[in-house]
């Protein structure tokens, strides 16, 4: 069985997490293209060794960063994104990109 350390719940099953996707800089929704905007959301790097991502504990709906080792599967650390992220970003309802 395969462990993750949630920063919130700790130590828990593997199955209890849902992938996010690759951590990478959002470009500003209010003057980036169309093709610049598809790409943030749909293309990865895809990049071999430790990459950060995206991860949902399912249970709590709690969302969170790991680093992660994309050749091994080796989890090297997890942690809030409030250690990257300074403020979160809100758009406006019926906002489109």
């Amino acid at each position: 069985m395969k462990l993750m350390p949630c920063p919130l719940n700790g130590l828990r099953n593997i199955s209890e997490f849902s992938y996010g996707g690759e951590v990478k800089t959002m470009p500003n929704p209010q003057t980036c293209s169309h093709a610049e905007w598809a790409d943030y959301v749909f293309n990865h790097d895809n990049t071999a060794g430790v990459v950060r991502e995206w991860w949902l504990h399912n249970a709590s709906n709690y969302w969170f960063i790991a680093e992660r080792h994309t050749v091994s599967d080796e989890i090297i650390r997890t942690f809030d994104p409030t250690e990257i992220y300074a403020q979160r970003v809100d758009f406006a309802e019926g906002e489109t990109v």
